[in-house]
């Protein structure tokens, strides 16, 4: 499974690769104004270019389908790893499903966000999405089960040979990351917040610090050993 850091703050995307576990980014304006970066083209390039070949995702900022073709054409111009970010139906309802083809037939990956059921993933891999966004968490507010629709999904895809990738996003809590795991989602986008609590354990730490108290003290006796054989 791939991980992808949704966010736009440089410094902690570099600590994360640095630790060798991050495959992508996903980003939006409002994360990147709660990040501190106030310019779209700007941020999107310089992440861009931190991520080297692994994929950033970026946004539409319209409800007009002639309007996201042309600030997907645009983005994707911007760097070869942009993912042009496109909802699968916008807040009136209007299927997307158009953009998501033309892009895509263009050559530019899409990632098809705000999906909350299995219908809309399987017409998204139609449509020619490269990413499938199921967003976990507000498949549980309305009170459906993310795990079985993360597992019809990748089942359906693998069936018929689709290349899209399931993404999961809208990752609330640690558990969510492992329920995405074990339901079969090739990624999960992750707040960075989260990477840290996962790496984390007390009772890791606790054996780490016995580990060490118990080399200290075989290290002492081993010195006495040497020091009378001598």
């Amino acid at each position: 499974m791939e991980i992808f850091l949704d966010s736009a703050n440089f410094r902690e995307i570099e600590h994360w690769l640095r630790q060798g576990v991050v495959d992508g980014v996903t980003t939006n304006p409002s994360i990147m104004l709660k990040d501190g970066v106030y310019g779209l083209e700007e941020g999107a390039r310089r992440l861009c270019t931190l991520l080297g070949n692994r994929p950033v995702s970026v946004e539409v900022t319209t409800n007009d389908a002639k309007g996201m073709l042309e600030q997907g054409r645009t983005f994707a111009r911007w760097a070869p790893n942009v993912v042009v970010k496109i909802p699968v139906v916008n807040e009136c309802g209007d299927s997307c499903l158009g953009v998501i083809h033309t892009l895509s037939r263009e050559g530019v990956p899409v990632n098809t966000t705000a999906i909350l059921s299995f219908n809309q993933a399987i017409l998204a891999a139609k449509a020619g999405a490269t990413y499938l966004s199921i967003f976990a968490g507000r498949v549980s507010d309305e009170g459906n089960d993310p795990a079985s629709i993360i597992r019809g999904v990748r089942h359906w895809l693998e069936e018929w040979g689709y290349p899209a990738k399931v993404l999961v996003g809208s990752i609330r809590a640690v558990i969510d990351v492992q329920s995405a795991a074990l339901a079969g989602a090739h990624i999960v986008t992750i707040p960075p917040q989260f990477l840290s609590k996962m790496v984390d354990h007390k009772y890791s730490r606790e054996t780490v610090r016995q580990f060490n108290q118990d080399a200290e003290k075989a290290l002492a006796q081993i010195s006495q050993y040497k020091t009378a054989a001598q």
